[in-house]
């Protein structure tokens, strides 16, 4: 249920695909776009980059390897807030048993995107 324009519940922007994870938008506006991920175990969000803005991932089940550029990459996992500044290499591989769900603010909304090679 969506309150007003200013509290969303999380649960109501969660999308199960058996193929790629969906990015499901919660809001979006100049200033930022808020997306709701669900990735099943083996499940990834292959590294990319924003050129002009920062992702702040928020984790709210599961666990997995966040990419931190150049194949290192670190464990995340519940209640952990992973930022990537302007320009860093980022991405997830839900390395888990269930599923890793988590919420995205990339800020501002123009961020752009890159997929690395």
């Amino acid at each position: 249920m969506i309150m007003g324009d200013r509290i969303f519940q999380t649960a109501d922007f969660v999308q199960v695909s058996e193929g790629e994870p969906v990015r499901s938008v919660v809001t979006e506006s100049e200033q930022a776009v808020i997306v709701m991920w669900h990735l099943l175990p083996g499940q990834r969000i292959a590294a990319h980059v924003h050129p002009q803005g920062q992702d702040s991932w928020t984790i709210l089940r599961g666990q997995g390897e966040y990419v931190l550029g150049a194949g290192e990459v670190t464990k995340i996992g519940v209640g952990d807030v992973a930022i990537a500044p302007v320009g860093a290499v980022h991405g997830v591989l839900n390395c888990g048993e269930e599923p890793l769900v988590f919420v995205s603010v990339v800020s501002p909304g123009a961020a752009g995107y890159e997929l690395m090679g």
